[in-house]
């Protein structure tokens, strides 16, 4: 009996780009599968992605959740300035 798939989408935006690539995995395949799936290790800098910062539509979720059929996968980049810091430059 053939295996089930669905389809999910792994998303990167990077300071100059978005790079965006669809998958195909098996049923019950986790957010992490899916990252290292869409092979977009080689576009992150560093190579690395942290787990920490995943999401699905906006969502920070774990790297061991279940994906399911149409998700959208965001690898967050680190914030460049900590929000309180930025407030306090808007103030002065």
């Amino acid at each position: 009996m053939a295996e089930r798939t669905i389809r999910v989408e792994v998303v990167y935006a990077g300071a100059g780009r978005a790079v965006l690539h669809q998958v195909e995995l098996a049923e019950g395949s986790t957010v992490m599968q899916a990252v290292d799936a869409a092979g977009l290790a080689a576009v992150v800098p560093g190579g690395a992605i942290d787990p920490s910062r995943l999401g699905i539509f906006g969502r920070k979720v774990s790297p061991d959740r279940v994906v399911q059929q149409g998700d959208r996968i965001e690898i967050y980049r680190p914030l460049m300035l900590d929000p309180m810091e930025a407030r306090r430059r808007r103030a002065r």
